[in-house]
């Protein structure tokens, strides 16, 4: 297939790309042109500005795709900007199980359906994540006609993982640095990175479409986590309310039913299996840098 990756130049979208070019398919990234990416002459590349109408519409033009898979998409003018001038089979769209209010035990996709979402055009900065990624569902159930999914995972999580957000709670007990945690004892779902890319690769072929989940099963909470670290390192975590803010801070206790990509075929690893392998990596590295 003829795929255009709008983004994936970094984190889980280079997995995704990875696993698109294993599977022989026709790759073509779209960025700005800023980053580098590791694909060489594997890929095709154009630029343009997806906030910039003209942009896209200069580097889209006459151009057809099978399958348009945006992970940069943030609202619903994100959208818009993009089907204007999209010409695919296939729009695969990068959501987030943010959108859910509230994320709870055994959320399913029907726990928010976009299609009764009121529709406000709005930019990235207009309103809080959670709001701007629902308004992008809406845009795109409401306004395009044709093959769509959104992809909904949880905080993804791996070694590429450049946020850091799971290194906070490794570098703050090793340091001895407290730490305003509001949820230690909420058990949570994630995704590792490079399942989150393998999935979006799976659903190119596939004929599903809509909302799907996409998560590693099982859940583990912030305690269990801190827990994990003091008995590897003998460090102990400092809570304290006037801590840094942790970033997982407000997040309910919740998990993601993903029994929907099951059954179109694909299967995710227990959470177990491989968290404590990557805390393992995050404790080794901080070592080696004090």
């Amino acid at each position: 297939m003829n795929i255009l990756v709008i983004g994936g130049t970094r984190f889980f979208g280079i997995h995704m790309v990875d696993e698109l070019l294993s599977l022989g398919h026709e790759v073509t990234i779209a960025s700005r042109g800023l980053a580098r990416d590791p694909f060489g002459e594997k890929v095709k590349r154009i630029i343009l500005d997806r906030t910039d109408p003209e942009s896209i519409k200069d580097a889209l033009s006459g151009k057809h795709f099978d399958v348009v898979i945006d992970k940069i998409a943030y609202c619903s003018n994100d959208i818009k900007n993009i089907i204007d001038f999209l010409d695919c089979e296939k729009y695969i769209y990068m959501s987030t199980t943010a959108v859910y209010d509230p994320k709870h035990p055994d959320t399913v996709e029907e726990d928010f359906d976009p299609s009764e979402k009121e529709l406000v055009w709005c930019d990235r900065g207009d309103f809080p994540y959670d709001v701007i990624k629902r308004s992008a569902e809406a845009a795109l159930s409401k306004t395009y006609d044709k093959n769509w999914v959104a992809v909904r995972y949880p905080v993804v999580l791996g070694k590429d993982d450049y946020t850091k957000r799971l290194m906070f709670y490794v570098e703050h007990t090793l340091k001895g640095i407290p730490m305003n945690i509001d949820n230690p004892d909420h058990q949570m779902s994630y995704i590792r990175s490079d399942e989150a890319g393998k999935f979006m690769a799976f659903l190119v072929s596939n004929d599903f479409s809509g909302p799907v989940n996409g998560a590693s099963s099982g859940t583990v909470s912030l305690k269990e986590i801190l827990r994990f670290i003091e008995e590897r390192t003998g460090k102990k975590a400092l809570l304290d309310p006037t801590g840094d803010p942790a970033p997982y801070n407000g997040d309910p206790e919740f998990s993601i039913n993903t029994k929907k990509a099951e059954s179109l075929g694909f299967r995710f690893t227990n959470i177990n299996d491989w968290i404590y392998d990557l805390i393992d990596h995050y404790i080794e590295l901080c070592q080696k840098n004090f």
